[in-house]
């Protein structure tokens, strides 16, 4: 389970724009949970997206299939890249540099 901040502007429409990316980015509509949406797709058994208190935050957690062949892997974690860019508004490069100032603390 992984916590990502949003960027700031981007809290508004948080939860709409989630849905919405997990139907761009993986082309399945997704299911809605008790804590938030439910997909599955390629390499992901689960891939569940809960929206943070005041929607700063989105909190993935996921479930790999471990049987996925290399290319599904790969198409799975570049289509995955692409949700959490758009939906944090943070690139891969931004996500790592905040990660790594955090742990530091």
């Amino acid at each position: 389970m992984q916590e990502y901040p949003i960027k700031r502007g981007l809290t508004k429409d948080l939860e709409t724009r989630a849905v919405s990316e997990l139907k761009n980015c993986f082309g399945v509509a997704p299911e809605k949970t008790g804590k938030g949406y439910r997909i599955a797709f390629g390499a992901l058994k689960r891939l569940d997206v809960i929206i943070g208190a005041g929607g700063k935050t989105v909190t993935i957690d996921t479930e790999s299939d471990l049987s996925a062949t290399d290319v599904v892997i790969i198409d799975t974690n570049k289509r995955f890249r692409k949700f959490l860019d758009a939906v944090t508004g943070f690139s891969t490069k931004e996500r790592v540099k905040r990660a790594k100032s955090a742990a530091e603390g």
